[in-house]
């Protein structure tokens, strides 16, 4: 007990006198109390897996054992520079929100459960905490690092958005071709179910707009890869920009999908569409006026920022006479 408890504290005075230049140190610290707290939920979990129960004694010291250990962690956080990127402290903030949540379900799952033997759900939960805890090796260690991260995890979501979409806009497919007929629901054949040929001709630039939309991410992400740099206040500020405007792409890309499905609203479509296009042109102009695009990769901005253009016009024609 003292052992862990005298780590935790020693992690701590060491901390303070750090100078905070960049979150290497901070992730250094932040990887100790995580180690710790880790520590402590396997002493918490071994000492009640069997009879006898600890005494009030040691049930106090394991107590303060593990709140030491988790305003380590949160200590740690809480001294991460806002100036060190907002994107970068959101990761950070998440990975050390999950190792608390993991620790007071496994209390919840101790105190409710019997002493007898160590059940399945305290396993589970003491191995929650722990993979929690192991998780901080796996944060970037500065904002330029971590907008990429978001950046990736955005793509991600848009690539099965848009690929969900293609394979329902298929010739001929029907896209609730996955529901049975239910006979309050009517008979499958109803045309509402169906895309007619003028809605295709729409979606096809709904489409063309979702896939400017991939690219867009794609371009950004391997620009921030290439030349973001957070070596100064202005330039984390610009990554935190970029992050904040790009995680706007992907709801927005899943409103517009929704619309797409039979019966289409011609109009709840070009609202979306419009939408979709706004956030598009914002990135792309916030990405231009950042350190991640220099002169070299402005022709990728403009061909894009015409895409959305040329999608937009055509669904606002498509639409004009329908609204």
């Amino acid at each position: 007990h003292q052992r862990c408890r005298s780590s935790s504290r020693s992690v701590l005075l060491s901390f303070t006198q750090v100078t905070f230049f960049s979150f290497a140190p901070i992730g250094f610290f932040l990887g100790q109390t995580f180690q710790v707290t880790s520590q402590e939920a396997t002493k918490l979990s071994l000492a009640f897996s069997r009879p006898p129960l600890p005494s009030a004694e040691d049930c106090r010291k394991l107590s303060e054992d593990v709140q030491n250990a988790i305003l380590a962690v949160a200590t740690v956080y809480y001294w991460l520079p806002k100036g060190q990127g907002t994107t970068l402290r959101k990761m950070v903030r998440d990975a050390t929100t999950e190792v608390v949540e993991g620790m007071i379900q496994l209390t919840d799952t101790i105190l409710n459960a019997p002493v007898e033997s160590l059940s399945q759900e305290q396993l589970i939960s003491t191995g929650g905490v722990w993979e929690a805890c192991e998780q901080v090796s796996n944060l970037p260690r500065d904002n330029q690092a971590a907008v990429a991260s978001a950046l990736t995890a955005c793509l991600g979501v848009v690539k099965d958005a848009v690929e969900e979409m293609e394979h329902a806009l298929v010739e001929g497919q029907d896209p609730y071709g996955d529901i049975m007929e239910d006979e309050e629901l009517g008979f499958r054949g109803n045309r509402d179910t169906y895309w007619s040929e003028g809605d295709r001709q729409l979606l096809s630039s709904c489409m063309g707009l979702m896939k400017a939309s991939k690219a867009c991410l794609k371009k950004v992400l391997g620009a921030v890869k290439a030349y973001g740099k957070a070596d100064s206040p202005e330039q984390i500020a610009q990554l935190d920009d970029l992050a904040d405007i790009a995680n706007e792409i992907s709801p927005s890309v899943d409103e517009l999908a929704l619309s797409m499905y039979p019966p289409v609203n011609p109009l709840a479509v070009r609202l979306n569409a419009a939408k979709l296009a706004s956030v598009l042109k914002k990135v792309l102009e916030i990405a231009k006026t950042s350190h991640v695009c220099p002169p070299s990769e402005e022709g990728w901005v403009q061909f894009l920022d015409g895409a959305v253009d040329h999608n937009m016009n055509k669904i606002k024609n498509f639409t004009q006479g329908q609204l």
